[in-house]
């Protein structure tokens, strides 16, 4: 028995290793520049024959590559003519790296018990060795906000980089802000019960919201006073009222964008995202009066109301785009898997009418502002980090965008993954 305890413990070890992550990569040692790909900025800018130049993982230059010469000799030059580079995209509200099997309740980290938990902190949770974030970087998904889930108020967000051997290492901005979900304004009537069965405004939604605005005078009170015993919650949502943090709130509705508004103006809350906004194309004024930026969720999805258009998730960034509103992606309503095909929702999107530069923006430099990580990433420019790819063809295209090179903060990431490795393992197979 004990023999084959050891001989288990091996197999457990060589499996471990064969699915691992790709060892992250070195810090960047010398300057590199990418001459002749087509750069795509970030900020709807299009240079065709560029120049970008990049040291300890800060672009340096990007230019027309007839402007400027390089030496050989003191940098790498990567010849990308024909191809195209990007900067890395960016997903918001994912649970990457919080889950790894979702039927496998050790492997979920997104939720916490309980109702009211701003002091949760994801980041802690987040496996940076996880499969699932690695397959991320072949489609140039580089950074994402990792948020928890569950609750009134779900806990607080940070944003991570996909190359790092643990939490510490991955973080770019640390409890970036909490995330509240807005009670649902209606409800649907019981049948069994004799009730009509449509839509009719919930009974419970007032009391909810002034659940909501007793919690916001109770840790103002709290944080303002003597503090005798910590509260933990309340000690947590101080970042929302000196500005450090965003509030976040998950709300679909259009009488629950604007109640959430509303809510934020009452209480002197600095920073605010709608985080869905699946009805926010109905109150765009008022979302524009208040500079609120919307993060909507994905366009391979099917419209919530029968009476709705049945192209209208498709079309819901160019309604708001056209409005005049900063529009980011979220990808928290998909598997984690499916994250990866962040750039393709957003080709979708192009094919509704929207410039494919300004598209682009909606997962670089839009979500990169509403994020608060626009001084670092989100475009190709000079100070910025250089995290960034280089890709075939168009990368909201899922029959080009084929990576041949990444970076993140300079570094050369691999675009390997455990996918990758069983594509080249079987697709040989029926060949002999």
């Amino acid at each position: 028995m004990k023999k084959f305890k050891y001989i288990y413990a091996l197999l457990m070890l060589c499996c471990t290793v064969v699915v691992a992550q790709q060892t992250p990569a070195s810090k960047q040692s010398k300057d590199i520049a990418i001459v002749g790909a087509t750069a795509h900025i970030g900020n709807g800018q299009v240079i065709e024959n560029s120049i970008i130049t990049f040291s300890n993982g800060k672009i340096t230059n990007v230019a027309d590559a007839a402007s400027i010469s390089v030496n050989s000799n003191t940098m790498d030059i990567i010849d990308a003519t024909g191809k195209h580079v990007y900067p890395g995209f960016i997903t918001s509200n994912s649970s990457l790296g919080l889950v790894e099997v979702n039927a496998v309740r050790a492997s979920n980290d997104q939720r916490e018990t309980g109702n009211i938990k701003p002091h949760i902190r994801s980041l802690i949770a987040y496996n940076a060795e996880s499969k699932v974030v690695e397959s991320m970087r072949p489609n140039g998904v580089l950074v994402a906000q990792i948020s928890p889930k569950g609750g009134r108020i779900s806990g607080t967000s940070s944003i991570v980089q996909f190359d790092a051997w643990n939490w510490e290492d991955a973080a770019i901005k640390v409890d970036d802000g909490i995330h509240l979900t807005w009670p649902n304004p209606y409800t649907f009537g019981r049948w069994w019960l004799g009730e009509d069965p449509g839509v009719k405004l919930s009974t419970n939604y007032t009391n909810q919201v002034e659940e909501l605005n007793t919690l916001i005078k109770d840790s103002k009170a709290y944080l303002k006073g003597s503090k005798t015993t910590k509260n933990l919650p309340f000690e947590a949502m101080k970042g929302l009222y000196d500005g450090s943090q965003q509030l976040y709130i998950h709300v679909e509705d259009e009488r629950g964008i604007t109640d959430a508004i509303a809510y934020t103006k009452a209480h002197n809350i600095k920073n605010m995202v709608i985080i869905g906004g699946y009805e926010a194309h109905k109150v765009t004024d008022l979302l524009k009066a208040n500079n609120i930026g919307v993060l909507i969720g994905h366009t391979h999805s099917l419209p919530n109301s029968s009476d709705d258009d049945y192209d209208l998730p498709y079309k819901m960034p160019k309604l708001l785009i056209d409005a005049g509103i900063t529009v980011g992606m979220h990808t928290g309503n998909v598997s984690n898997f499916q994250t990866r095909n962040l750039p393709f929702y957003i080709g979708t999107a192009a094919r509704e009418g929207i410039d494919k530069e300004e598209a682009l923006k909606i997962i670089t430099s839009n979500t990169a502002k509403l994020l608060g990580i626009d001084d670092r990433l989100g475009t190709l420019e000079v100070g910025k980090d250089a995290t960034l790819f280089i890709s075939e063809g168009d990368a909201l295209d899922m029959r080009t965008n084929q990576l041949t090179h990444a970076f993140i903060g300079g570094r050369l990431i691999s675009l390997e993954t455990h996918q990758t490795e069983l594509w080249k393992r079987y697709s040989n197979k029926y060949k002999n």
